[in-house]
């Protein structure tokens, strides 16, 4: 091998060693790319239960401007609202035992 080989074999070894370093420990390495792309999958996951939440409360938006009967349903359930001359019975749960 001549000392011109030897000199580019050298130069490609630095470039191999630069490359891996950027690699490994640069700006935008890799392991800090597979971090960014589990937190965006995290970040899409959450970003998606937040739109299906969105959607729901614009269908309950739409249900409550367009008729009483959804809103009459959410003053029964979350106030415990009856109407006039009707009775209102609970049923309270316990433990059922089979009878003997």
């Amino acid at each position: 091998m001549g000392i011109a080989m030897k000199g580019f074999l050298f130069v490609l070894l630095g470039l191999l060693g630069i490359l891996q370093y950027q690699l490994w420990y640069g700006a935008n390495n890799l392991p800090g790319s597979v971090q960014l792309r589990e937190q965006i999958a995290i970040q899409q996951a959450g970003n998606a239960k937040l739109i299906e939440r969105n959607q729901v409360l614009r269908e309950e938006i739409i249900d409550l401007r367009s008729g009483t009967e959804a809103l009459e349903e959410r003053a029964r359930n979350e106030l415990g609202m009856v109407k006039k001359d009707e009775t209102f019975f609970r049923v309270v749960g316990g433990s059922l035992k089979p009878a003997n």
